[in-house]
């Protein structure tokens, strides 16, 4: 055993170098395991909830007449906890940002985070 300051041989040297890699190399084997135990964990419980989906209930006849939107909109927005303003504000910059017109846009409904 040597001490701080003292040089290696090449021997003690190369085998302190192959031990360091071989932990390494080892921890990320072991973090690659566990990230693929994890995600056929995730991939099984998604497939299980998927599984599990209540059937839709039966559809409602229509309405005799149906209150057409106004040209150019696309329907209504249910507003959850929202004000008017700042749904259209909301709306507005993901027009923007997807660089399409408003009305070619449909929005179903718009919920605050909380």
């Amino acid at each position: 055993m040597n001490t701080i300051g003292e040089k290696l041989a090449i021997g003690e040297a190369g085998l302190t170098g192959a031990l360091g890699y071989a932990v390494v190399f080892i921890g990320l084997f072991l973090l690659l395991v566990v990230l693929i135990i994890s995600g056929s964990i995730f991939k099984a419980k998604a497939k299980k909830a998927a599984a599990v989906v209540t059937p839709a209930a039966p559809a409602a006849p229509a309405p005799a007449q149906e209150a057409k939107p106004a040209p150019g909109s696309a329907g209504e927005v249910k507003l959850f906890d929202v004000p008017d303003k700042e749904a259209a504000m909301i709306m507005a910059i993901v027009a923007n940002k997807l660089q399409k017109p408003l009305n070619e846009l449909r929005f179903i409904s718009i919920k605050e985070v909380k």
